[in-house]
C-alpha cells in the first residue's frame, strides 16, 4: 500500500492535458508530499513491474491512496471491487476515485483488500469503523471466501474458510463478541497469576512451594500452572491454525513471543524441577533450565496484545527507529573516545580503578547518564578536571538527539490515535 498525504497530486494525466505536477517542471518528475526530492513515477511503476492501466487512485479527504485493480476487484462484491460501483465516485478534476470519508479507518480497508485480513485502526470508535466497512460493502469475514477458486467443491472451503476467520476474529478482536471479550480477560488474569508464579518463585520463603514436590503446597500450585499453560498453549495452537497465512503468522513478534512464554513450562517438565543449587544434574540440562527460566519473563509483553495504548507507543518507537539508531551511534562514539582519554589519564594513578579501557568506557556511562554510582572516581588533577568536562558535554549531547526523537515519536503517537 502506497499513501500520499497531499491532496495536490495527480496521477499522469493520459490525456492530452498537461499534467499540473508538470507546470513548473520541465523534466515531468512529479513532487510526492512535502517532500524536497524528485520522484520518477513511470520509473518506479516500472521497478515495481506494475503495468500502468494497473494502477487505481484512491483520493480520501485528501489524502492520496495506489493500489492495483488486480488487487480490488478480487472482491467483486465490494464497492472498490464493483466496476460499476466504484465509477460513480471517479473525479475528472483529481484523477482520481475521490470518497469523502474518514481517512485513518481507509488504512484499514485498503489492507483488507491487500491481504483479506481485518486490521481495525487503533483508537477509533469501533461504530465508526463499522459504518466504513458497511459504506465500502465489505462483509465480515465473508469476503476471504474470493481467495478459494471456484469449481472443485469450493462452496465446502468457503464454509471451512469463514469460520476459520471467525475463530481468528475471536481471538484477535475483544470487539467481535461477549464471549471473545471474556476470552480475552482470562488471558489477561492467567497472564497476571503467571507473572506472580515467576515473581514468588525466585523468593527463597517460596521457592520450596514450586520446586520441592514433597512440599505440601507443589502440586495445587502445579496443577495451577498446567491450567494457565494449557490456556495459553491452545489459544497459541487455534491462532495458528486459524492464521490465514503461515508465514506472516511467525512474523508477528507477539507470536513469537507467545512461543517463547510458553516452551519454558514444557522443558521444565523435560527435565524435571530442580534448584539451582543442584550440583548432580547434567551442565546442558542445568543451562538449558537457566535460559528457559530467564525466556519466562516474556509473559509480560503478552499485555501488550490487549492495550491499544501500548501498540501506538510500540509503533512510535519503531518508526523512529532511525533517531534511536544515530543515538546509539553518537553514545558508541563519545564512550569510546572519552573512555579512552580517561583510561590514559588514570592509569599512572597509585590504587586507581581505571584499569581498562572497558572499566573507563564503563564510567563515562554511568557519568554522561548522570547515574553517578560512585565506584569509580577519578583521582589526579586532570581526571577530575576531565571528569566534570565529560559530564557537562554528556548532558548536551544526550540533550540534542532525545529533543529529536521525542518530537518524532509525539507526532507519530498523535497521528496513530487519530
Amino acid at each position: 500500500m502506497s499513501r500520499l498525504s497531499t491532496p495536490a497530486f495527480r496521477k499522469p494525466s493520459t490525456r492530452n492535458q498537461q499534467d499540473p505536477s508538470k507546470r513548473n517542471n520541465p523534466n515531468g518528475l512529479a513532487k510526492i508530499g512535502n517532500s524536497d526530492k524528485d520522484y520518477d513515477e513511470n520509473n518506479d511503476k516500472k521497478e515495481q513491474g506494475i503495468p500502468d492501466e494497473d494502477m487505481v487512485y484512491i483520493n480520501v479527504s485528501g489524502t492520496l491512496f495506489i493500489t492495483t485493480y488486480t488487487c480490488l476487484n478480487m472482491y467483486p462484491n465490494t464497492l472498490l471491487g464493483n466496476e460499476e460501483r466504484r465509477k460513480k465516485y471517479y473525479s475528472e478534476k483529481l484523477n482520481a476515485y475521490f470518497f469523502n470519508r474518514h481517512r485513518p479507518c481507509f488504512d484499514s480497508i485498503l489492507h483488507y483488500y491487500q491481504t483479506g485480513k481485518e486490521a481495525p485502526p487503533l483508537n477509533v470508535d469501533p461504530d465508526v469503523y463499522a459504518k466504513e466497512k458497511e459504506f465500502f460493502g465489505i462483509k465480515k469475514e465473508r469476503e476471504v471466501a474470493v481467495f478459494i477458486p471456484e469449481g472443485d467443491g469450493s462452496d465446502g472451503l468457503d464454509c471451512i474458510n469463514s469460520s476459520r476467520m471467525k475463530v481468528h476474529n475471536f481471538l484477535q478482536d475483544p470487539r467481535s463478541s461477549s464471549l471473545a471479550a471474556v476470552w480475552h480477560g482470562f488471558d489477561i488474569f492467567f497472564i497476571c497469576i503467571s507473572i506472580g508464579f515467576l515473581v514468588f518463585e525466585s523468593e527463597p520463603t517460596f521457592k520450596n512451594h514450586f520446586v520441592d514436590p514433597d512440599d505440601e503446597y507443589y502440586t495445587p500450585l502445579f496443577i495451577t500452572n498446567c491450567i494457565i499453560m494449557g490456556f495459553f498453549t491452545t489459544d497459541f495452537m487455534v491462532r495458528l491454525v486459524t492464521w490465514p497465512s503461515l508465514v506472516d503468522f511467525w512474523k508477528n513478534l507477539f507470536n513469537v513471543l507467545d512461543i517463547l512464554s510458553i516452551l519454558p513450562f514444557y522443558v521444565n517438565l523435560l527435565v524435571g524441577p530442580t534448584d539451582d543449587e543442584d550440583t548432580t544434574m547434567n551442565k546442558q540440562h542445568y543451562v538449558v533450565l537457566r535460559v528457559c527460566r530467564i525466556f519466562r519473563i516474556v509473559r509480560i509483553f503478552k499485555f501488550v496484545r490487549h492495550s491499544r495504548d501500548l501498540l501506538i507507543i510500540m509503533k512510535a518507537v519503531s518508526n523512529a527507529k532511525r533517531e534511536l539508531i544515530l543515538l546509539v551511534c553518537l553514545l558508541f562514539i563519545f564512550v569510546i573516545t572519552f573512555g579512552s582519554i580517561m583510561y590514559y589519564i588514570e592509569s599512572g594513578e597509585k590504587g586507581t580503578n581505571f584499569n581498562s579501557i572497558m572499566s573507563s568506557c564503563w564510567w563515562v556511562i554511568v557519568t554522561i547518564t548522570t547515574v553517578g554510582y560512585g565506584d569509580m572516581c577519578p583521582t589526579s588533577a586532570g581526571g577530575k578536571l576531565f571528569g566534570g568536562f565529560v559530564l557537562t558535554l554528556g548532558i548536551v549531547f544526550l540533550a540534542l538527539p532525545m529533543t529529536i526523537i521525542v518530537s518524532k515519536f509525539s507526532f507519530v503517537y498523535e497521528r496513530e490515535k487519530m
